[in-house]
């Protein structure tokens, strides 16, 4: 008899405890609201738009709108006030080859991104050396023959100028060597998109992305006979990645504020992050 009330005493004592801690969180959720522009990274697109459809089911009061038209319109964005958040490849608030700081921005970091050298899925090559990467991207090398692949004209595509995917992968990949920017076998596309797209659908293309938007159409090659995985960026034999942040003007505060540490928190960063391919920030040492 004594066991059955100790039992019954103790499910009580446990409800009550449940209770006490689920109301104010869920109280404290339903009492945020307001909205949230964020402009920018298109490699970092898909986090955002997961992170938002997630925040937005704990806090139905928010509204949250994303477009990416590159890194470099993120933080622009904020600058003229028509963005809260400015997602851009590379910290905004520091001077980066090719662009200078964005004075009063606070930069946050949100995510570890790997990029990758793709190519479509016909093309003969597995594995290119940083110096074959700076020839082919430059022109100087013009047929896949050259290389260890088929006999056939190589097509590079590029990321337009303003891309953080185009700066990480110029500084990291190239080792700060020049792109081509012209030419019979040159394409320049606006977004991650428009890249996935066109290696893709173009016979003997060879492009770069952040490995969340690679598919089976394509291949994504090892670098220096390193492949582009979570595990080589970790232990540091993968060297093409970058952190992905958030702009604000200032330190955020409200609903902005409590988006981005939901991002940063462990169960986005060990969740949705990870499944997206992207790699959470404490993984880096």
């Amino acid at each position: 008899m004594k066991m059955k009330w100790f039992k019954s005493l103790a499910f009580t004592t446990l409800a009550l405890a449940v209770m006490a801690t689920a109301v104010p969180v869920a109280s404290a959720a339903s009492k945020l609201s307001g909205k949230i522009v964020i402009n920018g990274s298109s490699a970092l697109l898909p986090l955002t738009l997961q992170a938002a459809k997630e925040f937005k089911k704990l806090n139905p009061k928010v509204k949250i709108s994303a477009s990416a038209a590159g890194s470099i319109t993120g933080p622009q964005s904020v600058r003229k006030g028509i963005a809260d958040i400015g997602a851009v490849d590379w910290d905004a608030s520091t001077d980066v080859p090719g662009f200078k700081k964005f004075d009063g921005q606070v930069a946050h970091k949100v995510a570890v991104i790997p990029f990758a050298a793709v190519v479509n899925k016909g093309v003969g090559v597995d594995n290119l050396t940083t110096k074959q990467l700076q020839d082919i991207f430059s022109g100087k090398v013009k047929n896949w023959k050259e290389v260890g692949g088929n006999d056939a004209s190589i097509v590079v595509v590029n990321r337009a100028f303003g891309s953080g995917t185009r700066v990480n992968f110029q500084m990291k990949a190239l080792d700060g060597s020049d792109f081509m920017s012209k030419g019979d076998n040159y394409k320049e596309v606006k977004s991650s998109g428009d890249m996935k797209t066109a290696v893709e659908t173009t016979p003997n293309a060879i492009g770069y992305m952040d490995l969340v938007y690679v598919t089976s159409k394509m291949k994504a090659l090892k670098i220096n006979d390193v492949a582009p995985t979570e595990a080589n960026v970790i232990n540091g034999k993968y060297k093409v990645w970058g952190y992905g942040y958030y702009m604000t003007k200032g330190q955020p505060t409200g609903a902005t504020k409590a988006f981005i540490e939901y991002i940063q928190s462990k169960t986005f960063q060990n969740g949705s992050l990870k499944k997206l391919k992207f790699i959470p920030i404490s993984a880096m040492k």
